[in-house]
């Protein structure tokens, strides 16, 4: 079964924009699960715009599933981790001002620095993810750097998608994806996606990546919880996931 890990990044800007703890945070992590959340995602940013760096460390003892922190493997970034020991680390290329993660690695440029950084988050018995673009060359080279599992950057499946519903086109982007599926299987590797899915786009990709693992969905569940409640939402999410 694919599971949904929750990025509660998008809850830490709400809290943020009037300051106080409105919503509260640790209770937002605690709801997503009672309501079915398989697993709990942050990404604290080095300007803690939304998910600060204390929010982690009040979530670790609190959260019961899967505690995923995802982020960009400067000092400041993998001290939070090593003190917090969450269950994966998902390691992305993001710049210190990026809006929004917007690439996968290139693992063969940064192998060197990647298997140091694997290698010091692996002995500390926390399993490694790598942000990767639907790239099946760059597979075997996160392999050697020491990675458990991929997670597929799916942001430009996501715009092919959403064009593919009103001009004919049959999603040759999507290929790249199952190709690189397939490939990180071939190297033992576990998958795991996220960007941009969203009710509309993922039946589909869950359908043509069998062995996905786990997704991690933020922005868009967020939105459709204004609408549909958080309990809801996160229950038609899993269903995309299970019905497929």
């Amino acid at each position: 079964m694919t599971k949904l890990s929750v990025n509660i990044n998008k809850f830490a800007t709400l809290r943020n924009a009037r300051g106080g703890n409105l919503p509260d945070i640790l209770k937002v992590a605690e709801d997503c699960e009672r309501f079915g959340a398989d697993g709990i995602t942050v990404h604290p940013r080095p300007d803690e715009r939304h998910i600060r760096y204390q929010d982690v460390r009040d979530l670790k003892p609190l959260v019961k599933t899967e505690f995923n922190i995802e982020g960009y493997p400067s000092k400041d970034f993998m001290d939070l981790v090593l003190a917090v020991k969450p269950h994966q680390c998902t390691l992305v290329p993001d710049p210190p001002g990026a809006i929004t993660s917007n690439t996968g690695w290139d693992t063969v440029q940064n192998q060197s620095f990647l298997k140091e950084v694997i290698g010091t988050l692996k002995a500390n018995g926390i399993r490694v993810s790598i942000f990767l673009n639907a790239e099946p060359d760059k597979v075997e080279a996160a392999k050697t750097a020491g990675a458990d599992r991929i997670e597929l950057y799916t942001g430009p499946y996501a715009e092919e998608y959403a064009r593919a519903r009103t001009q004919p086109q049959n999603l040759q982007l999507f290929n790249d994806y199952k190709n690189t599926a397939r490939a990180a299987t071939a190297a033992g590797l576990d998958i795991n996606a996220g960007h941009d899915l969203n009710l509309d786009n993922l039946r589909f990709f869950k359908l043509h990546i069998p062995q996905l693992k786990e997704v991690s969905i933020g922005h868009a569940l967020v939105c459709d919880a204004l609408y549909f409640g958080l309990e809801n939402t996160i229950q038609l999410y899993k269903r995309q996931l299970t019905e497929a």
